[in-house]
């Protein structure tokens, strides 16, 4: 099987580009390109290695997601078949084919809509110090990786730099104005119990996970970026899952969080490299994932 070398950063000339934290997006005019690079993002800030097959995974994932939810939420999603892309960017494969994707362009919303069914990461830690997750009054006794019932709805800020921040739905209001955010939050909440519901039966937990929204040139919503990714979710193995165990095994970034916490780095940057062992074992994870969502393996180059 062939695979795409790893990549950390595209060099396609004659185009705007704007470089984020993983994503390479070019302007083709009327459309977008977003390239998925190999770059790793974790506590807000980029790692000097890069991780084989991530922005592939990430892209041909969002693909089957974009495809799947289609229906239930719009999206921006165009094609990711490289074959259909424009003559001139043709040149490019070997950057390009299999990690990138033709989309709509949007005027991205400024905050993070993100959705959690159990207790882990920053809420767990918002609910040991105060019993509270983005303002919202939660009962007592909860355990780590509790599930809490119902989807809970903990937007965040978008940081172009730094951290983002949490923030209750009045201060996504304040961003976004009051319709759209509840819009942004009734679309995030379906998708997530949407995936949820559907991992849940193939052998994985949908933990949390975040969403980006935009506005098309009509100014009406729709998905944009990723969607479902272990970029942008918290994965576990089925199996391994018990509230208050630390021995459920994520099929995400949580694999390089629990080496960096454990090595005591202080979560600014500089980042520090990984072991070849955190490289590799996060790309079996990430690829692991990409398996048991679709039911296949990751497609052949």
């Amino acid at each position: 099987m062939a695979t795409l070398a790893p990549l950390y950063q595209t060099d396609i000339p004659g185009y705007p580009v704007h470089r984020g934290k993983v994503r390479d997006v070019y302007d083709l005019g009327d459309r977008l390109m977003i390239v998925a690079t190999d770059r790793l993002s974790a506590f807000d800030v980029v790692f000097p290695d890069p991780i084989p097959e991530k922005g592939r995974i990430l892209t041909q994932l969002s693909t089957w997601w974009f495809h799947r939810t289609g229906a239930l939420v719009p999206n921006h999603f165009i094609t990711s078949d490289f074959a259909e892309f424009p003559d001139a960017l043709q040149p490019y494969k070997d950057q390009l084919e299999g990690r990138s994707m033709i989309v709509k362009k949007a005027r991205p919303l400024k905050g993070e809509f993100v959705v959690r069914g159990y207790l882990d990461g920053s809420s767990a830690k918002s609910y040991d110090e105060t019993k509270q997750i983005c303002g919202i009054e939660m009962l007592a006794g909860l355990k780590k990786r509790s599930p809490f019932g119902i989807p809970l709805f903990t937007p965040t800020t978008k940081a172009e730099e730094g951290h983002d921040l949490p923030i209750d739905f009045d201060g996504l209001c304040h961003l976004v104005t009051r319709p759209l955010a509840k819009q942004g939050r009734d679309y995030a909440i379906a998708l997530y119990t949407y995936g949820h519901n559907y991992v849940f039966r193939h052998g994985l937990i949908l933990s949390d996970t975040k969403f980006e929204f935009g506005l098309d040139e009509n100014d009406e919503l729709m998905l944009i970026d990723e969607v479902l990714t272990p970029d942008s979710s918290r994965y576990w193995l089925k199996e391994t899952y018990q509230p208050d165990s630390p021995k459920a095994i994520s099929l995400d970034k949580q694999y390089v969080r629990d080496y960096v916490e454990q090595i005591g780095w202080g979560k600014e940057p500089p980042a520090p490299r990984l072991p070849k062992e955190v490289i590799d074992g996060t790309t079996e994870r990430y690829k692991k994932a990409y398996e048991m969502v679709t039911g296949k393996p990751l497609p052949e180059l």
